[in-house]
């Protein structure tokens, strides 16, 4: 494939984002905008940096392949019928498939720890979470060529939290040998996966405090114009609950939305004060591609990995990056940062 440009004179980079089974959404951004174009830089938080793990420590001729049997592998079973269930019968399976990853895990990613959730009953010892996700780095070991993603002309970010600090902790293929573990520590997502100690430092997962990290790409003084290219699992609009069940899942959604949307605000602001201060600041374009859950993913859609969701969301990702294209050719060239989403589409 001939690389190219997506806008002329910008480099582009992809800032993937946390969710769990949400990241089959990554996939079909990745397979639309891959066919298209590379980035120069791709930037990971959670499932974020395990898709761009597979897809960097992987050669360009199969990375989209490897990326489709991660997420074969970590799928539940289902059936064709799962796409014409009634909203609220859906909804009730949805939960069910997420309330059983949550207590056996899923093949090649997690599985069920001792003592785990027993710990909170009388007598038993304390734990700190309720799953080991060390098969997660089996399964990456295996997917991904660690010294091919070191050695890449892409440039790959990914983050995790300091838990006793409350520190973003980055590294980087640039300067960093990253490793299997790396990405467990930016995956363990408390209190599902326990933290993850390297040098010295108990480290959780990233999205606690930066779920969407644009601002990796797009704060400070840049070395010229970039495009980022933003894969955000979590929607900011949503139905009023009408349920414990919609209560919990709007609070998650809005927990994370709206960390993207006020480093959106932040950064809109940055840029322009950059370009108050200096007339020849390079102008930023932001296209932030979100992950709108029909109705019947809830509660526990984050670990709902059942066959037929993950390609729903895949097929959505695959569209929204297809919707995104045009807009992006009629994109001013020029503004401190120009922002296009898709967040509030139906």
């Amino acid at each position: 494939m001939t690389h190219r440009t997506l806008v002329d004179g910008f480099r582009m980079a992809l800032v993937l984002g946390g969710g769990n089974a949400l990241g089959a959404y990554h996939m079909g951004v990745c397979e639309a905008l891959l066919a298209r174009t590379e980035p120069d830089w791709v930037v990971g938080c959670s499932i974020g940096a395990v898709t761009a793990a597979i897809l960097l420590g992987n050669p360009p001729e199969v990375r989209l392949s490897r990326l489709r049997e991660f997420w074969t592998e970590t799928r539940q079973g289902d059936g064709p019928w799962m796409a014409f269930m009634p909203g609220p019968v859906r909804a009730r399976w949805s939960n069910g498939f997420g309330l059983n990853a949550l207590l056996a895990g899923r093949p090649g990613l997690s599985q069920p720890r001792f003592p785990g959730l027993l710990s909170i009953l009388p007598f038993m010892p304390p734990d700190l979470s309720l799953q080991d996700h060390r098969p997660l780095g089996a399964t990456l070991d295996r997917l991904v060529d660690w010294d091919l993603l070191g050695d890449s002309p892409v440039r790959f970010s990914l983050l995790a939290i300091d838990l006793e600090r409350g520190e973003e902790v980055w590294w980087d293929n640039r300067r960093d040998r990253i490793t299997a573990r790396h990405v467990l520590a930016a995956t363990a997502l408390p209190p599902l996966f326990p933290p993850v100690e390297l040098d010295g430092r108990l480290l959780w997962d990233g999205g606690l405090g930066n779920n969407l990290p644009i601002d990796r790409v797009l704060s400070g003084d840049l070395d010229g114009p970039w495009l980022v290219v933003a894969s955000d699992l979590y929607a900011p609009g949503g139905d009023r609950p009408r349920s414990l069940d919609g209560t919990i899942t709007r609070a998650q959604d809005l927990g994370f939305s709206l960390q993207a949307r006020t480093r959106i605000g932040t950064l809109s602001r940055e840029r322009e004060l950059a370009r108050r201060a200096d007339a020849g600041a390079p102008p930023t374009i932001l296209a932030h591609l979100v992950h709108r859950p029909p109705a019947h993913q809830r509660a526990l859609k984050t670990l709902d990995y059942s066959g037929t969701t993950l390609g729903e969301r895949a097929g959505q990702g695959r569209a929204d990056m297809e919707s995104m294209l045009p807009r992006l050719a009629r994109a001013p060239r020029d503004e401190p940062l120009a922002v296009l989403s898709l967040a509030d589409q139906g």
